[in-house]
């Protein structure tokens, strides 16, 4: 079976959605039963594009929510993203759909589907293959992370009330890789994503390498540096943007 995303033709194209479906429905191989919780963490696979070309896949699973993004790894090219917030026993996988770059009439919509796990490798439809990236580790900062503060022409800027709303940005993370989407649950409307790796030390430095920017292709490749603290069960989030102005921001667990 020939997998394809074709972004911006006129001609009949599978959605993401469909892509994931077809990765993680009828397992035909005899595996150990999972948990949800072995599922933290990220994950990636290969999938070829109506061009035939070589296209990645990376998903991150972490407490409660969940994101996948597409796209180009030479590149950098965007292809498509989805996620949202899901939940799993020993055999079914449950997802409802918060943003579909690819088919926004899903959001808001559950699908519940098999899986199964064996070791580090997960195997869906006999021939496709995810591998683990990381089980939620080395990075401190694993989690889906939502903004509740930002300061702008030096006064802070209190967000919190957008957990409330439907407008949202946040940031899902593993231990290895990033990922950040904007979105709009009452338009059904996806804005912007990015993502790639990071990396913490014990003394404060976060760093990731953008390998993906829906907006801009250009900044893909460049390594950001940052200030990073825990407080309080709050991530406090200072440096430069990748157009180099100033970043002061404040993220929290989403609940």
């Amino acid at each position: 079976m020939r997998l394809s995303l074709i972004p911006n033709q006129s001609i009949m194209r599978p959605t993401l959605l469909l892509l994931f479906i077809s990765l993680l429905f009828n397992a035909g191989v005899q595996a150990q039963e999972a948990s949800g919780k072995e599922l933290l963490g990220a994950w990636e696979s290969t999938f070829l594009d109506g061009q035939g070309r070589q296209s990645k896949l990376t998903m991150i699973i972490a407490n409660d929510y969940m994101s996948m993004l597409a796209f180009h790894p030479e590149s950098g090219e965007f292809i498509a993203t989805l996620g949202g917030s899901w939940r799993a026993d020993t055999k079914d996988f449950e997802i409802t759909y918060e943003w579909d770059s690819s088919d926004s009439t899903q959001v808001g919509e559950t699908q519940k589907m098999p899986y199964s796990l064996t070791g580090s490798i997960l195997i869906f439809n006999r021939d496709k293959v995810w591998t683990r990236v990381d089980d939620n580790s080395p990075g401190a900062l694993a989690g889906a992370w939502e903004i509740i503060g930002r300061k702008r022409n030096g006064v802070m800027q209190d967000l919190s009330s957008r957990r409330e709303g439907p407008r949202k940005t946040m940031k899902i993370l593993s231990g290895s890789r990033f990922q950040w989407i904007a979105f709009d649950l009452e338009k059904k409307q996806f804005r912007a994503t990015g993502g790639g790796s990071y990396t913490t030390n014990e003394d404060g430095l976060y760093v990731e390498k953008i390998e993906c920017f829906s907006r801009d292709a250009s900044r893909v490749g460049r390594s950001l540096s940052f200030d990073f603290q825990l407080f309080k069960g709050d991530w406090i989030h200072k440096g430069l943007s990748s157009k180099g102005d100033p970043v002061h921001e404040v993220w929290s667990l989403r609940q």
